[in-house]
C-alpha cells in the first residue's frame, strides 16, 4: 500500500521547469533541454522547440507543474511552444535585433503572478539600450513591464500590454529579482541604478504598481552583470559582481539594513551567487572557484571558504566546463552552469552544510543537448506572511498546524532508491524511517523550501518500511517496499 494523492492536491508547480539549449533545427547536439523537478531528482528530457536560449530565461508553471509560458527575452512562447498572441517584439530595439536567439542578460526577465488577480501575470524585463556603441558602457535606460492574461485564447494566454516603461533611469542590466511582501500577498521587485548605491523597489499589489521607492545603501556600482538573490525566507539579499554585498531585508517596509561587504579575490567574469535552502550559507562563483559564506557571522571575509576549484574538465575535449552561474532548485540542491556551450551542469548536493561537506559534484548532471549558461529566474512563489505577521493587515493567517500533510512517493517498490514529494515548508523537517516492528532505524534532515527528497535504502533488508516526515506545521507518512 502507498498513499495515493490526487494531482490536483499537490501545490507543487510554478518553478519546477527549467529550459535551456538551442533550437533543434541542426539536430543533436543542438536542441532543448527540459529539466523537471516534479519527481524529485531532476528529470531531464530532450525536445525540439523553435526558441533558443542564452542568458535570459524566465518561465512559470501552474499548480500542477504544467508550464504556462516562457521567454528568452526576445519573445514569449505559450504552452504549445508557439509565439503567444502579441508576445513578439519583447525588448524591441537594436540589442534584441542582434540577439534574436535570446538575450545575453542573466536575470533579465522575471515573472510574478499579479496578487489576487487569477490568471494575470506581470513580466518585468530590460535590455541594453546603448547597444551597439562598442565604446560605451552597456546599461538599461528603463525597467519595462509586460502583462499577460492566461484566461484568453482558450488558456494559451495573450499579452495585454508590453514594454511599458515603469522606471526611466540608467539601470544596471541583469539582477531582476523579487520577494514576497511581509503580508504574504504583495511583491517587492528590486533593481539597481548605475554609478550609485541606489536600489529601486517596486511594490506590486492587486491594484498594480502601488509605489516605486529607492534607498541608497551598499557599494557604488558601475556598469556590471553578475547575479542578485534573496534568501528563500526573504530576510537576506545578496548582490555579487566583482565584489559581494549582503543585506538584511525587511519584507514589510522593503528596507535593506546591516550592510556587509567582501572584496572577493580573483574575479574573472560570469560571476553568480545563490543561497542555501536555510538561508545561512551563501555561495558565489567566478569560473574557477566556488566560495561559501556562513551568514550567521557578520564578518563575511572571516567565513569565506573555498569549497570547489575547477577540475580542468573539458566538454568534447575542447570547451572548459567552468564554475559559473548558480541557482537553488526545488530539490534543495544548487545547480551551476559552465560558462560556455556544454552538456553538463555542476551540483552542490548539500548546500546547508558548511565546509567541504556541502559536496560540490562537478559536471555531474548530464544533459542531452548543449546549452549556453541558461538558468530560469524564479523567486520564491511559496513564501507566506512574515513570522508573527508584523505587517499583515490582510487577514492572511500564519501557517497553522496542518495535522496530516500530503506526502507522495515515487519509485515504489524499489531495489535501492525512492523519492518523496512534500509541500515546501519554511522550517527544517525531519524524515524518520521505521521498520515493521516500529523501531526508528534512520533519521535525516529535510531542508527548508525543498519539495523532494531522494532516499537510498539499498543497505536495508527486503521488506516494508514506514517513512514519517515531521515539521512544526504538520506531518505525513507513506509506506515503502524494499524488494529483494
Amino acid at each position: 500500500m502507498i498513499l495515493v494523492v490526487s494531482m490536483q492536491c499537490l501545490s507543487q508547480g510554478l518553478n519546477n521547469n527549467w529550459m535551456s539549449g538551442y533550437s533543434s533545427f541542426g539536430g543533436l547536439p543542438f536542441g532543448i533541454n527540459k529539466i523537471n523537478f516534479y519527481n524529485g531528482n531532476p528529470t531531464v528530457t530532450y525536445d525540439s522547440l523553435p526558441m533558443d536560449f542564452n542568458h535570459t530565461h524566465a518561465n512559470i508553471s501552474d499548480s500542477a507543474g504544467n508550464i504556462l509560458f516562457y521567454t528568452n527575452g526576445y519573445y514569449i512562447a505559450d504552452a504549445t511552444n508557439d509565439t503567444m498572441d502579441n508576445g513578439d517584439s519583447i525588448n524591441a530595439g537594436a540589442y534584441a535585433d542582434a540577439f534574436p536567439d535570446g538575450l545575453l542578460i542573466p536575470q533579465g526577465a522575471l515573472i510574478i503572478p499579479k496578487p489576487d488577480n487569477p490568471g494575470i501575470y506581470y513580466m518585468f524585463h530590460n535590455t541594453l539600450d546603448e547597444y551597439p556603441i562598442m565604446n560605451s558602457a552597456y546599461y538599461s535606460k528603463n525597467l519595462k513591464l509586460t502583462t499577460i492574461d492566461m484566461s484568453l485564447n482558450n488558456g494559451k494566454g495573450k499579452v495585454l500590454s508590453k514594454n511599458v516603461p515603469i522606471i526611466i533611469d540608467s539601470l544596471n542590466d541583469c539582477k531582476l529579482i523579487a520577494c514576497k511582501h511581509g503580508n504574504g500577498r504583495d511583491w517587492w521587485v528590486i533593481t539597481h541604478r548605475v554609478k550609485t548605491n541606489m536600489f529601486y523597489k517596486v511594490l506590486v499589489t492587486p491594484y498594480g504598481i502601488q509605489s516605486i521607492t529607492s534607498q541608497n545603501i551598499g557599494t557604488i556600482r558601475s556598469y556590471d552583470t553578475g547575479q542578485a538573490k534573496f534568501s528563500p525566507d526573504g530576510t537576506k539579499y545578496a548582490y555579487f559582481t566583482i565584489s559581494l554585498d549582503v543585506f538584511d531585508f525587511d519584507r514589510c517596509t522593503g528596507l535593506f539594513s546591516n550592510w556587509r561587504h567582501d572584496s572577493v579575490p580573483e574575479i574573472y567574469g560570469n560571476q553568480g551567487c545563490a543561497f542555501s535552502p536555510n538561508g545561512q550559507m551563501l555561495y558565489i562563483s567566478n569560473l574557477y572557484r566556488i566560495w561559501q559564506y556562513d551568514l550567521n557571522i557578520n564578518n563575511l571575509q572571516a567565513t569565506r571558504n573555498i569549497v570547489a576549484e575547477w577540475d580542468s574538465f573539458y566538454y568534447a575535449g575542447v570547451i572548459a566546463t567552468l564554475l559559473c552561474l548558480p541557482e537553488l532548485a526545488p530539490d534543495g540542491k544548487i545547480y551551476l552552469t559552465t560558462g560556455s556551450s556544454s552538456n553538463v551542469m555542476h551540483v552542490i548536493n548539500n548546500p546547508d552544510v558548511y565546509g567541504m561537506g556541502c559536496n560540490v559534484a562537478q559536471h555531474s548532471l548530464q544533459l542531452p543537448a548543449v546549452y549556453f549558461n541558461t538558468l530560469p529566474n524564479h523567486p520564491n512563489y511559496f513564501l507566506g506572511p512574515a513570522p508573527g505577521n508584523p505587517c499583515n493587515n490582510l487577514g492572511i493567517p500564519p501557517a497553522p498546524y496542518e495535522g496530516v500533510k500530503k506526502i507522495q512517493v515515487f519509485g515504489n517498490p524499489t531495489n535501492d532508491k525512492f523519492t518523496l514529494w512534500f509541500p515546501p515548508d519554511k522550517d527544517v523537517g525531519v524524515l524518520e524511517i521505521y521498520d515493521v516492528n516500529g523501531e526508528c532505524i534512520r533519521t535525516e534532515r529535510v531542508s527548508q523550501w525543498s519539495q523532494y527528497k531522494t532516499v537510498d535504502i539499498s543497505e536495508l533488508s527486503a521488506g516494508v518500511y514506514y517513512c514519517r516526515m515531521v515539521w512544526p506545521t504538520g506531518e505525513g507518512s507513506v509506506k515503502v517496499v524494499r524488494l529483494e
